[in-house]
Parts: C-alpha cells; sequence; structure tokens
C-alpha cells in the first residue's frame, strides 16, 4: 500500500486491488472502513479513493466482523469480479495486494491477468524466507517476471537509546537476490510509528512524508517504476499457461 501511495505521490494514476479475500484490510490501512462502493448501472463498480489513490477490496463489500467462510472456486471469482469490474479509471499502475503463500488467489491471478511483474516481501528469518522462496518459484514457473525483493522489520532501531538490533536476523532477504538472481529493491525498519499510522489509516507515505521510512517506500517505488517501464511492451495476448511437475 505504501509503495502505491508512494508510486502516486510520483504523479502516477494508481489502483490497489487488495486482493487478500479472506483477511482484507485495506478499508482500514486507507481510512475507507465502512465505505461501499457505488455502482452507476448495477453491474461494475467505481473504485473508491484514498490519498490520490484508487482501491478495491472485499472489505468494502462485507461487515469487517463477518468471516469468509468460502472455498476455492468462491475465492476465485471474487477476485475475477473485483478485477473486472471495477471501472478502474486510466490507472498506469494497478498494484496487487497478494496474501502469503501460492495458492488460488495467486494462480487466478496468473492465469486471467498479464501481469507485468511480482515483488517479494519477506522478513529476513529462515522461516519467513521459506515461503517468500516458494513464492519466487512459483511465479517463475507461470512464466510472470521477479522485479525484486524488499525485506521488512529489517532493522529495530530502539526509540529511547538509539541501540540497533537485528530482531529477525540479518541479510536473509540480499541472500536470497543473491541465490535467484534478483534485484534487493530495499529495507525497511520495525518501527512503531508505522504500526501506528497504518492502523490509523494513515500510512507512512503520507501520514509521516518526511521520515525516514517514507523515503525508503519511495526510493523502492521509483526503482519500481524503472524497472517495469524496462519491460513496458504489449502483453494484452500474453495469459500464462500452468503447468504442474515435479521438481
Amino acid at each position: 500500500m505504501n509503495l502505491a501511495l508512494a508510486l502516486a505521490q510520483e504523479g502516477a494514476s494508481v489502483g490497489l486491488l487488495d486482493a487478500d479475500i479472506y483477511g482484507p484490510s485495506q478499508p482500514q490501512m486507507l481510512g475507507l472502513a465502512g465505505q461501499k462502493p457505488e455502482s452507476q448501472d448495477g453491474t461494475s463498480m467505481d473504485p473508491l479513493w484514498a490519498h490520490g489513490l484508487q482501491a478495491m477490496s472485499i472489505g468494502f463489500m462485507i461487515d469487517v466482523d463477518s468471516p469468509m467462510v468460502w472455498r476455492g472456486p468462491m475465492v476465485t471469482q471474487a477476485l475475477e469480479q473485483l478485477l473486472k469490474q471495477t471501472n478502474w479509471q486510466d490507472v498506469d499502475y494497478l498494484v496487487v495486494d497478494l496474501p502469503p503463500g501460492t495458492g488460488d488467489t495467486q494462480l487466478t491471478l496468473a492465469q486471467k491477468v498479464p501481469v507485468t511483474g511480482a515483488v517479494i516481501v519477506t522478513t529476513p528469518q529462515d522461516i519467513a524466507l521459506i515461503d517468500a522462496r516458494k513464492g519466487l518459484k512459483m511465479f517463475e514457473k507461470v512464466g510472470i517476471p521477479i522485479l525484486g525483493l524488499v525485506e521488512n522489520m529489517s532493522i529495530h532501531i530502539c526509540t529511547q537509546c538509539g541501540h540497533e538490533e537485528y530482531i529477525f536476523g540479518q541479510g536473509g532477504g540480499e541472500q536470497m537476490c543473491r541465490d535467484y538472481d534478483t534485484e534487493f529493491l530495499g529495507a525497511l525498519p520495525l518501527e512503531l510509528s508505522i504500526r501506528e499510522l497504518t492502523d490509523s489509516g494513515k500510512p507512512t507515505v503520507v501520514g509521516a512524508p518526511e521520515s525516514r521510512a517514507a523515503e525508503i517506500y519511495r526510493t523502492i517505488a521509483r526503482r519500481l517504476a524503472v524497472k517495469v517501464a524496462e519491460r513496458a511492451r504489449d502483453m494484452s495476448a500474453k495469459f500464462p499457461s500452468i503447468v504442474v511437475q515435479n521438481t
């Protein structure tokens, strides 16, 4: 979400799709909780706007306390409706916030949308990197380029004494990038203000634009914009096939 907001601050028209059907969090994080999308024709929906960003989430259509007790096919159908029945307004970038893992949501996206590239987000410790490696290999199998990796909660700096501590380990993301020949886009700190601002509906990039974390987000966003521009081409007819094999 902060990357999407950073792209918007650079002057781009940006849409953000919350593809986590089971746990939609974007409404709360964008300060849009309780709001509903409007429909002019009874079929398509207009995205909601926050901080110059177009947003769509299943969370706009359900009560915050309602669990999504759905099987895979229903999740797939919901994701397709959010993608195809939202009136995105001339977006330069459509950023899709995926849930963790390599399940139905990821495969549906790979099959139904010509994706420009994927950004892997991980924390430094070995347990998280196991899942991040699986995600990277999945995108490679379905022909989606890896734009790079972002390491979250990389370091904690004590607000009282300034002591730096690598709570989740050090260098895990950079090592993974070396192993898979992909770009290390940046590292974000474990910081109280990021959590506080996000919970309040004013994420770091707009809530604390002069902060160190906001500058890191903007740096990552600029690098992503360059990498996307390098790959710009007509992909309207390119839909990767899914091949399951033992490796």
